[in-house]
């Protein structure tokens, strides 16, 4: 108090409480000796908290004096202390949950508390806590902009602040804190509900919804996360009351998820589902309310939510709000799954149709640990005859049955689905995902409508553990090996291989990559020497094509060559690589090389095009290559597809000169007087029966034969794939005379080939 105030009432009342007017009866708690505070129920319970700043001290005692040991709304006083407005400051920084400051305007300056009201409201944000301004000086009042603009309570002369009166002020303002902190909680939580509704519709499936109903309803309302959402199925017609299905609970009824609701266990929650589902309404009980969210196409939907106590009228009001919005929400999302359901699954069967496997295919195939799985499709033998003879009807009912059958036997293991008419997709692990597996579930009979059908299957199957492409791709691979599958036996099977082609839409793309890559110089060949094993020294060179993109990534061959030969770019891919590899047999010539020979290897594609001949004859002439140091290879394969005409295409061949070999001979199944009238000048032999030479103990029988097979036809013999000393010991001793392989040289470009020539080898 400064020293030209006026005696304020109420400090004079409180140092003169024996004389205090009969009016000023307050309520007080009862009080503790030497200043103790009541411990029991009245220390438990929250207080309000109220901030007294004044540079006097007085005045901050007799405040405490008018109302220490009050009870307000059932709720006891606290006080903070502040003497000037910088230690304010300092409390206001650390305290947020104040309800009223009673605050002196003048303190170490005339503004200082009105200043310290705008650092409350405009730095601080603090917009609920209750201003009560106090004046010594009547003089230095606020304006009235002040009063309305920085939402102060109210202002009081300290004279006028008798000890009721001073209680009525700060009960006011307690009032019109409690009412504007209720105020906001309720649009904080509105807000929070409309969230709450806008993240729920993002969720993914009834279960992953039904969820979050439970963690939002706990977190709105600040209750344990005890709960439960549950759905019921409409009846026969005469009971539409069957048992509460649990979809989602969590907390104390965790157990109770994914199985029908134990009455029992729970017979006082059972009892309140059941009436919510039956009246269609919202019940709240004394532990918490129960939710009646509606229902969608014969199914209905509740949630039980334990808060562990009875919701005032305020939170029941936004409990309804919350409901509603989740009740949109529901419908909304089970639209969606209904919709998603369309779109994935078969509508027949209810398995996972072709789009749905797509999407599991790429799941397997971007799982790094997607171990041995395979892809099988299932396709019913001469169906569409069955369907035409008995009726539609009879048919669905047939693939009805196979589709419980594939279930019944695979499904706890495998996922089994359906892609066409009357195609089923098997996918997982390869072990149950085999043609005996599969094929085995068809030798008994099916009962269909009181008939026995039996039924065959075929299968193309498509194993993903180093798979490369996409879910798309595997399907239509897989479809490519069935389609292989039933035009060589019904009621058989076909894994798919690479040399079987791939789907149009890399046809496609290799094809125009195949294109730019020819015009763009990105194919070039190598060469692998051939040497003789007596002496060591090259003989000659293989020449292979490789090509590498422009990123620097190398295509391999058994991917490029393929679509080369089915798109005819072979044909001029060929007559490039021989007319490079006759080029540098020139150069090797003039570098002194004149006993080397150049192999080049010739597609099925080339062989069949009616101008080869004349394309070799002109290449001959135009790079004046020596003919007799040229050798075509041709795979055992063309030799023996249609031999007739190609004996009469061999024999023209070498009236050029030009010498024939027969590659990867002893894979195929060669038949010796057919391979005796081709007058082929050398066999060799695959690179698998030079490995199996030190693998096995009649590894070498093969190659043995082959030797001697070239032997007795006077034919020269070459070896593939030689990688080690052992193995060319071997071939030598067997009387093998020519080999190729990393042992001696990897394949490599021409400029490095000469100086590996130069070197010796």
């Amino acid at each position: 108090m400064h020293a030209n105030e006026e005696p304020d009432g109420l400090l004079e009342k409180t140092m003169n409480r024996q004389h205090a007017p009969e009016d000023d009866n307050l309520v007080f708690l009862a009080e503790t000796p030497d200043g103790q505070k009541p411990d029991g129920p009245a220390a438990a319970r929250a207080v309000w908290r109220v901030l007294i700043v004044d540079d006097d001290t007085d005045v901050h005692t007799a405040t405490l004096f008018a109302l220490s040991g009050l009870a307000m709304q059932q709720r006891p006083l606290e006080f903070l202390h502040a003497y000037s407005a910088s230690e304010a400051r300092k409390i206001l920084a650390a305290e947020t949950d104040l309800a009223v400051i009673l605050l002196d305007v003048v303190m170490e300056r005339e503004d200082s508390g009105l200043q310290l009201v705008r650092h409350i409201r405009e730095e601080l944000g603090l917009s609920e806590v209750r201003i009560i301004l106090r004046t010594g000086q009547p003089g230095y009042a606020p304006e009235m902009d002040a009063i309305r603009d920085f939402d102060i309570n109210d202002y009081k002369t300290k004279s006028e602040l008798t000890r009721i009166k001073l209680y009525t002020t700060v009960a006011t303002a307690i009032r019109s804190y409690e009412q504007i902190c209720a105020i906001n909680a309720s649009r904080r939580r509105l807000d929070r509900i409309a969230r709450a509704g806008s993240e729920l519709m993002l969720a993914h499936g009834l279960e992953n919804f039904a969820y979050g109903i439970i963690n939002h309803a706990s977190a709105i309302f600040d209750m344990p996360n005890n709960g439960l959402v549950c759905m019921q199925e409409d009846g026969d017609g005469r009971d539409r009351d069957g048992e509460p299905f649990v979809i989602a609970a969590s907390g104390r009824y965790g157990a109770a998820a994914d199985a029908a609701l134990d009455s029992r266990q729970h017979e006082r929650l059972h009892r309140l589902l059941q009436r919510a589902l039956r009246d269609r309404c919202n019940i709240f009980d004394a532990d918490g309310p129960v939710l009646y969210l509606g229902s969608h196409a014969g199914r209905h939907f509740a949630a039980a939510l334990d808060a562990g106590k009875p919701l005032d009228d305020i939170d029941r009001s936004l409990m309804e709000v919350f409901c509603r919005n989740i009740a949109v929400g529901l419908e909304n999302v089970l639209l969606v799954t209904r919709l998603e359901n369309f779109a994935f699954h078969d509508p027949l069967t209810r398995l996972p149709n072709r789009t749905r496997l797509k999407e599991l295919v790429d799941q397997a195939l971007g799982n790094r640990t997607r171990g041995d799985s395979t892809l099988a499709l299932v396709d019913i033998d001469h169906f569409s005859e069955t369907n035409d003879a008995l009726g539609h009807q009879f048919g669905d009912l047939l693939l009805l049955g196979v589709a419980a059958r594939l279930q019944k036997h695979l499904g706890s293991q495998l996922i089994v689905g359906r892609i066409g008419g009357d195609t089923f997709a098997v996918l997982g692990d390869a072990a149950l995902v085999n043609p005996s597996t599969l094929l085995d579930l068809f030798c008994r009979s099916f009962r269909i409508d009181g008939q026995e059908v039996q039924l065959s299957a075929t299968l193309g199957l498509l194993r993903l553990d180093d798979y490369e492409g996409s879910g798309t791709d595997a399907l239509k691979d897989a479809e490519i090996a069935l389609k292989r599958a039933k035009l060589l036996q019904r009621a058989g099977h076909v894994y798919f291989t690479r040399n079987m082609g791939v789907d149009i839409r890399e046809r496609v793309r290799m094809m125009h990559a195949l294109r730019t890559a020819i015009d763009e110089q990105e194919m070039f060949v190598v060469y692998q020497p051939q040497i003789d094993l007596a002496t060591r020294r090259p003989v000659g060179a293989e020449a292979l094509l490789r090509w590498k993109t422009r990123d620097g990534n190398f295509i391999p061959p058994d991917r490029f060559i393929p679509i080369a030969e089915y798109s005819g770019l072979i044909i001029r891919i060929g007559e490039r690589v021989l007319r490079e590899a006759c080029r540098e047999l020139i150069r090797l010539q003039e570098l002194g090389f004149h006993d080397f020979s150049m192999s080049v290897n010739v597609s099925q594609v080339q062989f069949r095009h009616p101008y080869f001949l004349d394309m070799l004859k002109a290449v001959l002439a135009e790079t004046g290559a020596p003919a007799s140091r040229i050798e075509l290879e041709i795979t055992e394969s063309i030799a023996m597809e249609d031999p007739d005409l190609l004996i009469d295409l061999l024999g023209q061949i070498r009236q050029t000169g030009v010498s024939i070999a027969i590659d990867d001979f002893g894979t195929g199944f060669s038949s010796l007087s057919y391979l005796q009238r081709l007058q082929a000048d050398r066999l060799k032999i695959d690179r698998l029966f030079v490995t199996e030479i030190t693998s096995a103990s009649r590894g070498s029988s093969i190659a043995e034969m082959v030797i001697q097979l070239g032997r007795n036809l006077g034919m020269s013999v070459v070896a593939e794939g030689v990688e080690d000393e052992r193995q060319a010991a071997i071939l030598s001793a067997l009387g093998c005379p020519l080999a190729q392989g990393y042992l001696f040289a990897r394949p490599m470009p021409f400029d490095q080939l000469v100086g590996w020539l130069g070197n010796g080898g």
